[in-house]
């Protein structure tokens, strides 16, 4: 994982991506955001999980680590969401 971003994109921080919306049920992926401060482990950058509701302006985010599932609360800066074909 890269520590930093590309030196055009160094600091500025998507809106759309901030306020994005996700129901409960889609998949998304964990794409740390560097220039946003975050509090969750960086073990998980790049799993997928599943939206399980929201708090706050987080959404809670169940995520199978090892052999058991675990749930986290997540920013929408931090997630991306997964297209089901």
């Amino acid at each position: 994982m890269s520590k930093k971003k590309p030196v055009r994109t160094r600091g500025k921080i998507q809106l759309s991506k901030y306020f994005q919306k996700f129901k409960k049920g889609d998949s998304v992926a964990v794409v740390i955001e560097p220039s946003v401060r975050f509090s969750f482990p960086k073990r998980i950058q790049g799993r997928t999980g599943v939206i399980e509701g929201e708090r706050g302006r987080s959404y809670i985010t169940r995520i199978k680590e090892m052999n058991c599932e675990k749930i986290f609360i997540i920013d929408p800066i931090h997630l991306k969401k997964i297209r089901k074909n």
